[in-house]
Protein backbone atom coordinates (compact mmCIF):
# COMPACT_ATOMS: atom_id res chain seq x y z
CA UNK A 1 0.00 0.00 0.00
CA UNK A 2 1.41 3.41 -0.94
CA UNK A 3 0.62 6.55 0.99
CA UNK A 4 0.51 10.14 -0.17
CA UNK A 5 4.14 11.11 -1.00
CA UNK A 6 3.66 14.35 0.90
CA UNK A 7 3.18 12.30 4.11
CA UNK A 8 6.50 10.50 3.77
CA UNK A 9 9.85 11.61 5.08
CA UNK A 10 12.50 11.95 2.40
CA UNK A 11 16.18 11.29 3.01
CA UNK A 12 18.84 12.02 0.40
CA UNK A 13 21.98 9.95 -0.11
CA UNK A 14 24.56 9.70 -2.81
CA UNK A 15 24.04 5.94 -2.98
CA UNK A 16 21.23 3.76 -1.64
CA UNK A 17 21.97 0.04 -1.33
CA UNK A 18 19.03 -2.38 -1.10
CA UNK A 19 20.03 -5.55 0.71
CA UNK A 20 22.49 -6.25 3.53
CA UNK A 21 24.05 -9.39 2.09
CA UNK A 22 27.63 -9.86 0.84
CA UNK A 23 27.04 -8.00 -2.44
CA UNK A 24 25.36 -4.94 -0.93
CA UNK A 25 27.73 -4.64 2.02
CA UNK A 26 30.79 -5.03 -0.22
CA UNK A 27 29.49 -2.27 -2.48
CA UNK A 28 28.88 0.01 0.50
CA UNK A 29 32.28 -0.65 2.05
CA UNK A 30 34.17 -0.11 -1.19
CA UNK A 31 32.26 3.08 -1.96
CA UNK A 32 33.47 4.52 1.34
CA UNK A 33 37.01 3.23 0.81
CA UNK A 34 37.20 4.86 -2.62
CA UNK A 35 35.65 8.08 -1.31
CA UNK A 36 38.28 8.27 1.44
CA UNK A 37 41.10 7.68 -1.05
CA UNK A 38 39.78 10.58 -3.17
CA UNK A 39 38.90 12.80 -0.21
CA UNK A 40 35.23 12.63 -1.26
CA UNK A 41 32.31 13.02 1.12
CA UNK A 42 30.05 10.24 -0.14
CA UNK A 43 26.88 9.36 1.78
CA UNK A 44 25.82 5.71 1.62
CA UNK A 45 22.99 3.78 3.28
CA UNK A 46 22.03 0.09 3.31
CA UNK A 47 18.40 -0.99 3.66
CA UNK A 48 17.86 -4.51 5.04
CA UNK A 49 14.42 -6.15 5.38
CA UNK A 50 15.56 -8.63 8.05
CA UNK A 51 15.35 -7.73 11.72
CA UNK A 52 19.14 -7.48 11.74
CA UNK A 53 21.97 -7.95 9.28
CA UNK A 54 22.32 -11.69 8.73
CA UNK A 55 18.79 -12.58 9.85
CA UNK A 56 17.79 -13.61 6.31
CA UNK A 57 21.19 -14.90 5.17
CA UNK A 58 21.29 -18.60 4.38
CA UNK A 59 24.07 -20.42 2.58
CA UNK A 60 26.04 -23.66 2.93
CA UNK A 61 28.61 -22.11 3.12
CA UNK A 62 32.06 -22.77 1.74
CA UNK A 63 33.57 -19.56 0.46
CA UNK A 64 36.59 -18.46 -1.52
CA UNK A 65 38.35 -15.41 -0.08
CA UNK A 66 39.38 -13.90 -3.42
CA UNK A 67 36.97 -10.97 -3.27
CA UNK A 68 37.38 -10.55 0.49
CA UNK A 69 41.15 -10.34 -0.04
CA UNK A 70 40.55 -7.45 -2.44
CA UNK A 71 38.00 -5.67 -0.25
CA UNK A 72 39.69 -6.02 3.15
CA UNK A 73 43.16 -7.54 2.74
CA UNK A 74 43.70 -7.45 6.52
CA UNK A 75 40.53 -9.41 7.30
CA UNK A 76 42.44 -11.88 9.46
CA UNK A 77 43.70 -9.20 11.82
CA UNK A 78 40.18 -7.72 11.90
CA UNK A 79 38.91 -11.01 13.39
CA UNK A 80 36.71 -11.95 10.45
CA UNK A 81 34.61 -15.02 11.34
CA UNK A 82 36.47 -17.36 8.98
CA UNK A 83 37.75 -19.96 11.42
CA UNK A 84 37.57 -23.31 9.66
CA UNK A 85 39.80 -23.87 6.65
CA UNK A 86 38.90 -26.78 4.37
CA UNK A 87 41.24 -29.69 5.10
CA UNK A 88 39.51 -32.54 3.28
CA UNK A 89 37.23 -32.70 0.23
CA UNK A 90 34.98 -35.62 -0.74
CA UNK A 91 32.37 -36.26 -3.41
CA UNK A 92 29.93 -39.16 -3.09
CA UNK A 93 27.38 -40.66 -5.44
CA UNK A 94 24.45 -42.37 -3.72
CA UNK A 95 22.81 -45.25 -5.57
CA UNK A 96 20.12 -46.11 -3.02
CA UNK A 97 18.90 -45.68 0.52
CA UNK A 98 21.84 -47.70 1.87
CA UNK A 99 24.27 -47.70 -1.05
CA UNK A 100 26.73 -45.32 -2.63
CA UNK A 101 30.41 -44.76 -3.37
CA UNK A 102 33.00 -42.07 -3.12
CA UNK A 103 34.12 -40.57 -6.43
CA UNK A 104 37.93 -40.26 -6.76
CA UNK A 105 38.98 -36.61 -6.56
CA UNK A 106 40.69 -36.97 -9.92
CA UNK A 107 37.28 -37.47 -11.56
CA UNK A 108 35.54 -34.56 -9.84
CA UNK A 109 35.20 -31.42 -12.02
CA UNK A 110 38.05 -29.07 -11.11
CA UNK A 111 35.86 -26.12 -9.98
CA UNK A 112 34.31 -28.27 -7.25
CA UNK A 113 37.59 -28.70 -5.41
CA UNK A 114 37.85 -26.60 -2.25
CA UNK A 115 41.53 -26.30 -1.41
CA UNK A 116 42.16 -23.02 0.40
CA UNK A 117 38.48 -22.27 1.03
CA UNK A 118 36.74 -21.73 4.36
CA UNK A 119 33.58 -23.19 5.90
CA UNK A 120 31.63 -20.33 7.46
CA UNK A 121 28.34 -19.05 8.71
CA UNK A 122 27.59 -16.54 5.98
CA UNK A 123 25.17 -14.75 8.30
CA UNK A 124 28.03 -14.13 10.73
CA UNK A 125 30.29 -12.99 7.89
CA UNK A 126 27.64 -10.45 6.89
CA UNK A 127 27.28 -9.24 10.48
CA UNK A 128 31.04 -8.68 10.54
CA UNK A 129 30.96 -6.91 7.16
CA UNK A 130 28.25 -4.62 8.52
CA UNK A 131 30.55 -3.66 11.39
CA UNK A 132 33.29 -2.76 8.90
CA UNK A 133 30.80 -0.72 6.87
CA UNK A 134 29.49 1.22 9.87
CA UNK A 135 33.04 1.98 10.97
CA UNK A 136 33.51 3.70 7.60
CA UNK A 137 30.34 5.77 8.02
CA UNK A 138 27.78 3.67 6.14
CA UNK A 139 24.29 4.05 7.61
CA UNK A 140 22.53 0.68 7.95
CA UNK A 141 18.79 0.35 8.49
CA UNK A 142 17.75 -3.20 9.45
CA UNK A 143 14.05 -3.98 9.72
CA UNK A 144 13.16 -1.75 6.76
CA UNK A 145 11.92 -3.51 3.64
CA UNK A 146 12.30 -1.70 0.33
CA UNK A 147 8.74 -2.01 -0.97
CA UNK A 148 8.78 0.13 -4.12
CA UNK A 149 11.21 1.65 -6.59
CA UNK A 150 11.19 5.42 -6.95
CA UNK A 151 11.48 6.85 -10.46
CA UNK A 152 12.16 10.42 -11.54
CA UNK A 153 10.29 12.33 -14.22
CA UNK A 154 12.55 10.90 -16.92
CA UNK A 155 11.91 7.32 -15.81
CA UNK A 156 15.29 6.77 -14.14
CA UNK A 157 15.55 5.06 -10.76
CA UNK A 158 15.75 7.68 -8.03
CA UNK A 159 15.77 5.48 -4.92
CA UNK A 160 13.28 3.31 -3.05
CA UNK A 161 10.34 3.60 -0.68
CA UNK A 162 10.43 1.55 2.50
CA UNK A 163 7.26 -0.31 3.36
CA UNK A 164 4.50 1.26 5.42
CA UNK A 165 4.32 -0.07 8.98
CA UNK A 166 1.10 -0.70 10.85
CA UNK A 167 -1.20 -1.74 7.99
CA UNK A 168 -3.86 -4.25 9.00
CA UNK A 169 -4.81 -7.38 7.10
CA UNK A 170 -7.87 -5.54 5.82
CA UNK A 171 -5.66 -2.82 4.34
CA UNK A 172 -6.65 -0.25 6.94
CA UNK A 173 -4.29 1.80 9.08
CA UNK A 174 -3.78 0.60 12.63
CA UNK A 175 -2.98 2.85 15.58
CA UNK A 176 0.68 1.96 15.06
CA UNK A 177 0.67 3.15 11.44
CA UNK A 178 3.82 4.84 10.18
CA UNK A 179 4.26 5.66 6.49
CA UNK A 180 7.28 4.40 4.61
CA UNK A 181 10.24 6.68 3.94
CA UNK A 182 11.62 7.76 0.60
CA UNK A 183 15.32 7.03 0.44
CA UNK A 184 16.57 8.90 -2.57
CA UNK A 185 19.96 8.45 -4.15
CA UNK A 186 21.92 9.55 -7.16
CA UNK A 187 22.37 5.81 -7.71
CA UNK A 188 20.64 2.79 -6.21
CA UNK A 189 22.34 -0.60 -5.95
CA UNK A 190 19.93 -3.54 -5.84
CA UNK A 191 21.44 -6.45 -3.93
CA UNK A 192 18.34 -8.28 -2.68
CA UNK A 193 19.58 -11.82 -3.29
CA UNK A 194 17.89 -14.52 -5.36
CA UNK A 195 14.61 -13.49 -7.02
CA UNK A 196 14.56 -10.05 -5.45
CA UNK A 197 11.06 -8.64 -5.79
CA UNK A 198 12.29 -5.20 -6.86
CA UNK A 199 14.90 -6.73 -9.12
CA UNK A 200 12.21 -8.76 -10.83
CA UNK A 201 10.21 -5.57 -11.45
CA UNK A 202 13.25 -3.77 -12.84
CA UNK A 203 14.14 -6.65 -15.16
CA UNK A 204 10.64 -6.48 -16.61
CA UNK A 205 10.44 -2.67 -16.78
CA UNK A 206 13.77 -2.18 -18.53
CA UNK A 207 13.71 -5.51 -20.46
CA UNK A 208 17.06 -6.36 -18.91
CA UNK A 209 16.72 -10.03 -19.87
CA UNK A 210 15.93 -9.38 -23.52
CA UNK A 211 19.13 -11.06 -24.73
CA UNK A 212 19.44 -13.67 -21.95
CA UNK A 213 18.24 -17.22 -21.52
CA UNK A 214 15.55 -17.75 -18.87
CA UNK A 215 16.96 -17.65 -15.36
CA UNK A 216 17.21 -21.00 -13.56
CA UNK A 217 16.95 -21.77 -9.88
CA UNK A 218 17.36 -24.41 -7.21
CA UNK A 219 15.98 -24.71 -3.70
CA UNK A 220 18.54 -25.15 -0.95
CA UNK A 221 17.40 -26.66 2.35
CA UNK A 222 19.81 -26.57 5.28
CA UNK A 223 19.99 -27.72 8.87
CA UNK A 224 22.70 -26.94 11.40
CA UNK A 225 23.52 -29.78 13.78
CA UNK A 226 25.67 -30.16 16.84
CA UNK A 227 27.23 -33.61 16.54
CA UNK A 228 29.22 -35.84 18.86
CA UNK A 229 32.95 -35.27 19.15
CA UNK A 230 33.59 -38.71 17.67
CA UNK A 231 31.79 -37.79 14.44
CA UNK A 232 33.18 -34.26 14.09
CA UNK A 233 35.94 -33.58 11.56
CA UNK A 234 36.51 -29.80 11.41
CA UNK A 235 37.30 -28.70 7.86
CA UNK A 236 35.74 -31.69 6.08
CA UNK A 237 33.64 -30.81 3.02
CA UNK A 238 31.34 -33.49 1.58
CA UNK A 239 29.38 -32.98 -1.63
CA UNK A 240 27.37 -35.51 -3.58
CA UNK A 241 24.53 -36.39 -5.92
CA UNK A 242 22.15 -39.23 -6.73
CA UNK A 243 19.63 -40.76 -4.33
CA UNK A 244 17.05 -39.75 -3.14
CA UNK A 245 16.44 -37.65 -6.27
CA UNK A 246 15.21 -39.69 -9.21
CA UNK A 247 14.62 -39.43 -12.94
CA UNK A 248 13.11 -36.07 -13.80
CA UNK A 249 14.86 -34.27 -10.94
CA UNK A 250 18.42 -33.28 -10.16
CA UNK A 251 20.47 -31.59 -7.49
CA UNK A 252 23.03 -32.41 -4.87
CA UNK A 253 23.75 -32.55 -1.15
CA UNK A 254 26.36 -31.29 1.27
CA UNK A 255 27.84 -31.92 4.71
CA UNK A 256 30.18 -29.22 6.03
CA UNK A 257 32.04 -29.68 9.32
CA UNK A 258 32.48 -26.28 11.00
CA UNK A 259 34.04 -25.44 14.35
CA UNK A 260 32.44 -26.14 17.77
CA UNK A 261 31.18 -29.61 16.75
CA UNK A 262 28.74 -28.09 14.29
CA UNK A 263 27.84 -29.61 10.94
CA UNK A 264 25.81 -28.00 8.16
CA UNK A 265 23.70 -30.59 6.33
CA UNK A 266 21.67 -29.78 3.26
CA UNK A 267 20.07 -30.71 -0.04
CA UNK A 268 19.85 -28.61 -3.19
CA UNK A 269 16.99 -29.48 -5.56
CA UNK A 270 16.98 -27.97 -9.04
CA UNK A 271 13.61 -26.32 -9.62
CA UNK A 272 13.28 -27.67 -13.15
CA UNK A 273 11.96 -31.01 -11.80
CA UNK A 274 8.99 -32.52 -13.62
CA UNK A 275 6.97 -34.58 -11.10
CA UNK A 276 4.50 -32.32 -9.24
CA UNK A 277 4.40 -34.84 -6.38
CA UNK A 278 8.08 -34.26 -5.54
CA UNK A 279 8.56 -32.64 -2.13
CA UNK A 280 12.08 -31.19 -1.66
CA UNK A 281 11.69 -30.96 2.11
CA UNK A 282 10.72 -34.62 2.39
CA UNK A 283 13.54 -35.65 0.06
CA UNK A 284 15.98 -34.01 2.44
CA UNK A 285 14.43 -35.77 5.44
CA UNK A 286 14.89 -39.11 3.65
CA UNK A 287 18.47 -38.24 2.72
CA UNK A 288 19.47 -37.91 6.37
CA UNK A 289 18.71 -41.61 6.91
CA UNK A 290 21.39 -42.64 4.41
CA UNK A 291 24.48 -44.01 6.19
CA UNK A 292 26.60 -41.14 4.87
CA UNK A 293 24.45 -38.68 6.82
CA UNK A 294 23.18 -40.99 9.55
CA UNK A 295 26.67 -41.86 10.77
CA UNK A 296 27.56 -38.19 11.16
CA UNK A 297 24.29 -36.97 12.69
CA UNK A 298 23.50 -39.90 15.01
CA UNK A 299 23.54 -38.80 18.62
CA UNK A 300 23.58 -35.16 17.60
CA UNK A 301 21.09 -32.36 18.00
CA UNK A 302 19.42 -30.27 15.31
CA UNK A 303 19.92 -26.57 16.07
CA UNK A 304 18.53 -24.55 13.19
CA UNK A 305 16.60 -25.00 9.93
CA UNK A 306 16.19 -22.81 6.87
CA UNK A 307 15.62 -22.74 3.12
CA UNK A 308 16.45 -20.37 0.29
CA UNK A 309 16.22 -20.38 -3.48
CA UNK A 310 19.49 -20.18 -5.44
CA UNK A 311 19.99 -18.34 -8.72
CA UNK A 312 21.98 -20.72 -10.92
CA UNK A 313 21.50 -19.82 -14.58
CA UNK A 314 24.99 -18.36 -14.84
CA UNK A 315 26.34 -16.28 -17.70
CA UNK A 316 23.74 -17.40 -20.24
CA UNK A 317 20.91 -16.17 -18.00
CA UNK A 318 22.59 -13.00 -16.74
CA UNK A 319 20.45 -9.93 -17.46
CA UNK A 320 21.85 -6.54 -18.26
CA UNK A 321 22.89 -5.30 -14.82
CA UNK A 322 22.64 -1.53 -15.40
CA UNK A 323 19.76 0.84 -16.07
CA UNK A 324 19.24 4.58 -15.61
CA UNK A 325 19.95 5.43 -11.99
CA UNK A 326 20.82 1.97 -10.78
CA UNK A 327 22.73 -1.30 -10.87
CA UNK A 328 21.85 -4.88 -9.98
CA UNK A 329 24.51 -7.01 -8.30
CA UNK A 330 25.04 -10.45 -6.79
CA UNK A 331 22.31 -13.06 -6.79
CA UNK A 332 19.70 -10.40 -7.58
CA UNK A 333 21.20 -10.56 -11.08
CA UNK A 334 22.46 -14.16 -10.90
CA UNK A 335 26.25 -14.04 -10.57
CA UNK A 336 26.58 -17.38 -8.73
CA UNK A 337 29.12 -19.79 -10.23
CA UNK A 338 27.12 -23.01 -10.31
CA UNK A 339 30.10 -25.14 -11.32
CA UNK A 340 31.60 -24.29 -7.92
CA UNK A 341 28.25 -24.12 -6.09
CA UNK A 342 29.52 -20.79 -4.77
CA UNK A 343 28.13 -17.30 -5.00
CA UNK A 344 29.63 -15.30 -2.13
CA UNK A 345 32.92 -14.31 -3.75
CA UNK A 346 31.06 -13.57 -7.00
CA UNK A 347 28.47 -11.42 -5.23
CA UNK A 348 31.14 -9.51 -3.35
CA UNK A 349 33.16 -8.86 -6.51
CA UNK A 350 30.09 -7.61 -8.38
CA UNK A 351 29.50 -5.20 -5.48
CA UNK A 352 33.10 -3.99 -5.60
CA UNK A 353 32.84 -3.32 -9.33
CA UNK A 354 29.58 -1.40 -8.82
CA UNK A 355 31.36 0.78 -6.27
CA UNK A 356 34.21 1.45 -8.69
CA UNK A 357 31.81 2.51 -11.46
CA UNK A 358 29.72 4.76 -9.20
CA UNK A 359 32.69 6.32 -7.43
CA UNK A 360 34.49 7.13 -10.69
CA UNK A 361 31.38 8.70 -12.18
CA UNK A 362 30.54 10.85 -9.16
CA UNK A 363 34.19 11.68 -8.55
CA UNK A 364 34.42 13.09 -12.06
CA UNK A 365 31.46 15.34 -11.36
CA UNK A 366 28.88 13.16 -13.05
CA UNK A 367 25.21 13.43 -12.17
CA UNK A 368 22.83 10.76 -10.98
CA UNK A 369 20.07 9.15 -12.97
CA UNK A 370 22.25 7.98 -15.87
CA UNK A 371 23.08 4.41 -16.91
CA UNK A 372 26.59 3.44 -15.84
CA UNK A 373 27.63 1.46 -18.90
CA UNK A 374 31.19 1.59 -17.55
CA UNK A 375 30.10 -1.10 -15.09
CA UNK A 376 29.53 -3.50 -17.97
CA UNK A 377 33.08 -2.92 -19.21
CA UNK A 378 34.50 -3.42 -15.73
CA UNK A 379 32.49 -6.61 -15.35
CA UNK A 380 33.56 -8.06 -18.72
CA UNK A 381 37.25 -7.41 -17.97
CA UNK A 382 37.17 -8.91 -14.47
CA UNK A 383 37.78 -12.40 -13.16
CA UNK A 384 34.09 -12.73 -12.28
CA UNK A 385 33.18 -12.71 -15.98
CA UNK A 386 35.96 -15.17 -16.74
CA UNK A 387 34.62 -17.57 -14.08
CA UNK A 388 31.07 -17.30 -15.38
CA UNK A 389 32.19 -17.76 -18.99
CA UNK A 390 34.19 -20.89 -18.18
CA UNK A 391 31.24 -22.39 -16.31
CA UNK A 392 28.54 -21.33 -18.80
CA UNK A 393 27.85 -24.92 -19.93
CA UNK A 394 27.84 -26.59 -16.51
CA UNK A 395 24.14 -26.29 -15.64
CA UNK A 396 22.80 -26.66 -19.21
CA UNK A 397 24.83 -29.86 -19.63
CA UNK A 398 23.23 -31.45 -16.57
CA UNK A 399 19.76 -30.37 -17.69
CA UNK A 400 20.23 -31.54 -21.28
CA UNK A 401 22.24 -34.76 -20.84
CA UNK A 402 21.10 -35.87 -17.38
CA UNK A 403 23.28 -36.61 -14.36
CA UNK A 404 25.73 -39.09 -15.92
CA UNK A 405 25.94 -37.54 -19.38
CA UNK A 406 26.15 -34.05 -17.90
CA UNK A 407 28.83 -35.13 -15.42
CA UNK A 408 30.90 -36.64 -18.23
CA UNK A 409 30.52 -33.50 -20.34
CA UNK A 410 31.47 -31.26 -17.43
CA UNK A 411 34.53 -33.36 -16.56
CA UNK A 412 35.81 -32.97 -20.11
CA UNK A 413 34.83 -29.29 -20.29
CA UNK A 414 36.26 -28.29 -16.90
CA UNK A 415 39.20 -30.66 -16.36
CA UNK A 416 40.48 -31.04 -19.92
CA UNK A 417 39.48 -27.79 -21.66
CA UNK A 418 39.31 -25.61 -18.50
CA UNK A 419 35.91 -24.29 -19.56
CA UNK A 420 37.06 -23.30 -23.03
CA UNK A 421 35.13 -25.74 -25.21
CA UNK A 422 34.18 -23.88 -28.40
CA UNK A 423 30.44 -24.25 -27.91
CA UNK A 424 27.73 -22.86 -25.68
CA UNK A 425 24.82 -25.00 -24.53
CA UNK A 426 21.44 -23.36 -23.96
CA UNK A 427 18.60 -24.14 -21.57
CA UNK A 428 15.62 -22.08 -22.65
CA UNK A 429 12.76 -23.71 -20.74
CA UNK A 430 11.79 -21.75 -17.60
CA UNK A 431 11.69 -23.80 -14.41
CA UNK A 432 7.98 -23.14 -13.86
CA UNK A 433 7.20 -24.69 -17.27
CA UNK A 434 8.76 -28.10 -16.59
CA UNK A 435 6.03 -29.74 -14.48
CA UNK A 436 4.14 -32.65 -16.00
CA UNK A 437 0.44 -33.07 -15.35
CA UNK A 438 -0.33 -34.98 -12.16
CA UNK A 439 -2.32 -37.59 -14.08
CA UNK A 440 0.85 -38.53 -15.97
CA UNK A 441 3.05 -38.92 -12.88
CA UNK A 442 3.48 -41.40 -10.08
CA UNK A 443 2.60 -40.16 -6.61
CA UNK A 444 5.59 -40.21 -4.23
CA UNK A 445 4.98 -41.64 -0.78
CA UNK A 446 7.27 -40.33 1.95
CA UNK A 447 7.90 -42.01 5.32
CA UNK A 448 6.76 -40.33 8.49
CA UNK A 449 9.49 -38.43 10.37
CA UNK A 450 11.07 -40.26 13.28
CA UNK A 451 11.83 -37.13 15.32
CA UNK A 452 15.47 -38.17 15.57
CA UNK A 453 16.94 -37.61 12.10
CA UNK A 454 13.83 -36.58 10.19
CA UNK A 455 11.22 -34.00 11.16
CA UNK A 456 8.03 -32.31 9.99
CA UNK A 457 7.90 -28.90 8.37
CA UNK A 458 6.22 -26.98 11.18
CA UNK A 459 8.73 -28.02 13.84
CA UNK A 460 11.45 -27.12 11.35
CA UNK A 461 10.03 -23.67 10.71
CA UNK A 462 9.96 -23.16 14.48
CA UNK A 463 13.74 -23.59 14.51
CA UNK A 464 14.11 -20.85 11.90
CA UNK A 465 12.63 -18.33 14.41
CA UNK A 466 10.30 -17.12 11.67
CA UNK A 467 7.85 -14.47 12.74
CA UNK A 468 5.38 -12.21 10.95
CA UNK A 469 2.76 -10.04 12.53
CA UNK A 470 -0.55 -11.79 11.89
CA UNK A 471 -2.55 -8.61 11.37
CA UNK A 472 -0.88 -7.42 8.18
CA UNK A 473 -1.62 -7.85 4.48
CA UNK A 474 -0.60 -11.22 3.06
CA UNK A 475 2.69 -10.82 1.21
CA UNK A 476 2.03 -13.91 -0.93
CA UNK A 477 -0.33 -12.44 -3.46
CA UNK A 478 -2.35 -14.07 -6.24
CA UNK A 479 -2.85 -12.56 -9.68
CA UNK A 480 -6.07 -14.58 -10.06
CA UNK A 481 -7.75 -16.21 -7.05
CA UNK A 482 -9.45 -18.81 -9.28
CA UNK A 483 -6.20 -20.30 -10.59
CA UNK A 484 -5.06 -22.29 -7.49
CA UNK A 485 -8.12 -24.55 -7.63
CA UNK A 486 -9.14 -24.25 -11.28
CA UNK A 487 -5.71 -25.00 -12.73
CA UNK A 488 -3.05 -25.82 -10.12
CA UNK A 489 -5.16 -28.32 -8.20
CA UNK A 490 -7.00 -29.68 -11.22
CA UNK A 491 -3.93 -30.20 -13.40
CA UNK A 492 -0.98 -30.51 -11.00
CA UNK A 493 -2.55 -31.59 -7.69
CA UNK A 494 -1.58 -28.22 -6.16
CA UNK A 495 2.23 -28.57 -6.16
CA UNK A 496 2.56 -25.50 -3.92
CA UNK A 497 1.59 -27.82 -1.05
CA UNK A 498 4.87 -29.67 -1.63
CA UNK A 499 7.49 -27.35 -3.12
CA UNK A 500 7.13 -24.85 -0.25
CA UNK A 501 9.63 -25.91 2.48
CA UNK A 502 7.67 -24.09 5.19
CA UNK A 503 4.13 -25.43 4.88
CA UNK A 504 2.73 -22.08 3.76
CA UNK A 505 0.25 -23.48 1.24
CA UNK A 506 -2.57 -25.88 2.10
CA UNK A 507 -5.62 -27.13 0.25
CA UNK A 508 -8.46 -27.18 2.76
CA UNK A 509 -12.13 -28.02 2.32
CA UNK A 510 -14.94 -25.76 3.46
CA UNK A 511 -18.59 -26.14 2.45
CA UNK A 512 -17.50 -29.24 0.49
CA UNK A 513 -15.34 -27.10 -1.77
CA UNK A 514 -11.53 -27.01 -1.86
CA UNK A 515 -9.73 -23.72 -1.41
CA UNK A 516 -6.14 -22.60 -1.07
CA UNK A 517 -5.15 -21.50 2.43
CA UNK A 518 -2.00 -19.36 2.68
CA UNK A 519 -0.24 -19.50 6.06
CA UNK A 520 1.93 -16.46 5.35
CA UNK A 521 3.23 -16.29 8.92
CA UNK A 522 5.26 -19.47 8.19
CA UNK A 523 7.08 -17.99 5.19
CA UNK A 524 10.90 -18.20 5.38
CA UNK A 525 11.28 -15.89 2.34
CA UNK A 526 12.83 -18.61 0.17
CA UNK A 527 10.98 -17.35 -2.97
CA UNK A 528 10.34 -20.87 -4.30
CA UNK A 529 6.63 -20.23 -4.80
CA UNK A 530 7.38 -17.12 -6.86
CA UNK A 531 9.63 -19.28 -9.06
CA UNK A 532 8.02 -22.73 -9.37
CA UNK A 533 4.30 -21.91 -9.51
CA UNK A 534 3.39 -23.44 -12.90
CA UNK A 535 0.93 -20.65 -13.71
CA UNK A 536 3.14 -17.86 -12.31
CA UNK A 537 0.09 -16.77 -10.37
CA UNK A 538 1.87 -16.34 -7.02
CA UNK A 539 3.74 -13.05 -6.63
CA UNK A 540 5.94 -12.51 -3.57
CA UNK A 541 5.93 -8.93 -2.26
CA UNK A 542 7.71 -7.49 0.76
CA UNK A 543 5.97 -7.98 4.12
CA UNK A 544 6.36 -5.52 6.94
CA UNK A 545 10.03 -4.90 7.71
CA UNK A 546 11.63 -7.16 10.29
CA UNK A 547 9.39 -10.11 9.49
CA UNK A 548 10.55 -13.51 8.29
CA UNK A 549 13.24 -15.82 9.60
CA UNK A 550 15.84 -14.85 12.17
CA UNK A 551 18.65 -17.23 11.32
CA UNK A 552 21.36 -17.72 13.90
CA UNK A 553 24.77 -18.95 12.79
CA UNK A 554 23.46 -19.89 9.34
Amino acid sequence: MSTNPAARDQVEYDVVVVGGGPAGLSAAIHLKQLAASRNQNLTVCVLEKGSEIGAHILSGAVIETRALDELLPDWRSRNAPLHTRVCADEFHFLTGSEQGFRVPNLLVPAPMHNDGNYIVSLGNVCRWLAQQAEALGVEIFPGFAAAEVLFDAAGAVAGVISGDMGIGADGGKKDSFAPGMELRGKFTVFAEGCRGHLGRHLIRKFALDRDADPQHYALGIKELWEVTAAQHRPGLVVHGAGWPLRRGSSGGFFLYHLENRQVAAGLIVDLNYSNPFLNPFEEFQRLKHHPLFRTTLAGGKRITYGARAITKGGLNSLPRMTFPGGLMVGCDAGTLNFSKIKGTHMAMKSGLLAAVAISAHLGDGGSGGVELTTYRDLFRKSWIHDELWRSRNFGPALHRFGLFGGAAFNFIDQNVFRGRLPLTLRDCTPDHATLDKAADCNRIEYPKPDGVLSFDRLSSVYLSSTNHGEDQPCHLTLRDKQVPIGINLADYDAPEQRYCPAGVYEIVTSDNRPRLQINAQNCVHCKTCDIKDPTQNIVWVAPEGGGGPNYSNM
